[in-house]
């Protein structure tokens, strides 16, 4: 079994939206925190002493957007370390002086008692430690950054790949479409030589199953009873130049028919079989098997072997079972069961899809 990771992208929320969300929120706590608690030796809350309690809050956020908006994305994403360190440590500065004037032009709290008066030792603590809460608000700041630029490049990437798979798979099936109309073609030309009337007959069923293919198969799943009426028809089509000596058993059932499938994987195995299984003159075989079992559609191929050299076979063989290879891993990653080979005197292939 061939396999690849998945191309399917599982769908997200859009990363802005909820980052959006969890900012509006946080803030909205972080400003409403003052309505909830009050200090020991302040019982009501008043416009001042809630304006005196939002400064640093202010301060916090004026650090955490300056970085996120600015410095992150000139100095970090460019690294330009140094540039980024020393920004952060001049901000922070100027966001302490700007938190220290401001506290200074409001009027003092009341308190039950005259504050005492700080040791310059107390104070250079005190800065300090508010320092290491800014640098602190400024890495939080980085690792949200950090975290939301890797989720959109990932996100871009998935896309890439999804598209760049999509049009592989695309460009797959547009190979298999000549590949499919051309040994059809050269069984009506063979044909136009015995029988004119059953030639006519066979370009009509041709234009049926042409329009599946140009235009029903152009749909990424299509229901499984039209492509197994699709299969029917091009076995029968190719029934008409078959010499006598060759056996054809075909049991193809349908499960639910609206059972969405992806359309013309057994085709490839259906062309080789009567390009590889008939002979001109020696007894021949080939029996075709689709059927459903316990959620999957299993497809057994068995032919008698009489290998086409390239002097034999002019219909480009060779893209066939490889196309259908990577399709299946494009299509149903961990899946599918593909095994095909030499087996004595035959060559069978199967093919499990689960469904």
């Amino acid at each position: 079994m061939n396999t690849i990771d998945n191309i399917s992208i599982p769908s997200r929320p859009p990363f802005k939206r909820v980052g959006l969300i969890i900012h509006v929120v946080a803030w909205a706590i972080l400003f409403g925190l003052p309505f909830f608690f009050t200090g020991k030796e302040q019982q009501e809350l008043t416009v001042v002493n809630y304006i005196r309690s939002i400064i640093p809050p202010l301060s916090f956020m004026v650090v955490f957007y300056v970085n996120y908006f600015l410095l992150v994305k000139c100095f970090l994403f460019t690294r330009q370390m140094w540039k980024f360190f020393i920004s952060n440590v001049l901000l922070i500065a100027a966001v302490m002086i700007a938190v220290h004037v401001l506290m200074h032009l409001l009027p003092p709290p009341l308190m039950s008692h005259p504050p005492r008066e700080r040791a310059l030792q107390e104070m250079v603590g005190f800065f300090f430690i508010n320092a290491i809460f800014y640098m602190l608000v400024a890495g939080l700041s980085v690792a949200i950054k950090m975290t939301g630029g890797w989720y959109e490049v990932e996100s871009m990437r998935q896309e890439l790949e999804k598209s760049r798979a999509e049009a592989e798979l695309q460009n797959l099936k547009s190979q298999l479409n000549p590949h499919f109309l051309f040994n059809t073609l050269n069984n009506i030309y063979s044909l136009i030589a015995f029988s004119p009337e059953r030639a006519q007959g066979a370009v009509h069923d041709l234009s049926r199953l042409l329009r599946y293919v140009l235009y029903e198969s152009s749909q990424p799943l299509v229901p499984l009873e039209k492509d197994l009426d699709f299969v029917r028809n091009y076995v029968e089509l190719m029934r008409i130049r078959l010499p006598e000596h060759v056996e054809l058993k075909t049991d193809i059932r349908e499960g639910t028919t609206d059972t969405p499938v992806a359309p013309l994987l057994f085709i490839s195995l259906i062309e080789n079989a009567f390009k590889h299984g008939v002979s001109n003159s020696k007894p021949s075989f080939i029996h075709i098997d689709i059927h459903p079992e316990e959620g999957r559609i299993v497809g057994i191929i068995c032919n008698s072997y009489f290998p086409k050299d390239s002097a034999q076979d002019k219909s480009g063989s060779g893209i066939g079972l490889q196309n259908l290879r990577r399709r299946l891993d494009l299509l149903y990653p961990a899946r599918h069961v593909f095994t095909y080979g030499q087996e004595g005197e035959r060559y069978c292939c199967t093919l499990e899809l689960q469904l």
